[in-house]
């Protein structure tokens, strides 16, 4: 899962809350970064912190609703990334560690 925000107190705050409801497992937060797109009918520039978050594609809704009740932004950056591949042992971590799937004591 990709997200930006303005500010890294904001990726901070974001990241720590879904950490603790178990909808992520690990946060990376980049920053910051230099964005370039499209807004409102113009070409903007800003200055943004790059968040990569690991969950699954099971906990998506609820993820992204979490995320648009805290971010800041009107339209937040929020995409999944299929895990095409990976390191066995990391991905049983990463799916024993997540809400969904009762293996973590709550």
């Amino acid at each position: 899962m990709l997200m930006t925000t303005h500010a890294r107190r904001e990726a901070q705050k974001i990241a720590q809350n879904l950490l603790e409801r178990r909808l992520i497992a690990c946060a990376n937060i980049y920053g910051p970064v230099e964005s370039h797109f499209w807004w409102q009918s113009k070409i903007e520039k800003a200055e943004e912190f790059l968040v990569l978050m690991k969950s699954n594609q099971k906990l998506f809704a609820k993820l992204a609703k979490a995320i648009k009740e805290m971010h800041s932004y009107d339209v937040p950056e929020i995409l999944a990334v299929p895990i095409v591949e990976g390191f066995q042992l990391y991905l049983k971590w990463l799916k024993a560690t997540l809400a969904d799937s009762g293996d973590h004591k709550k």
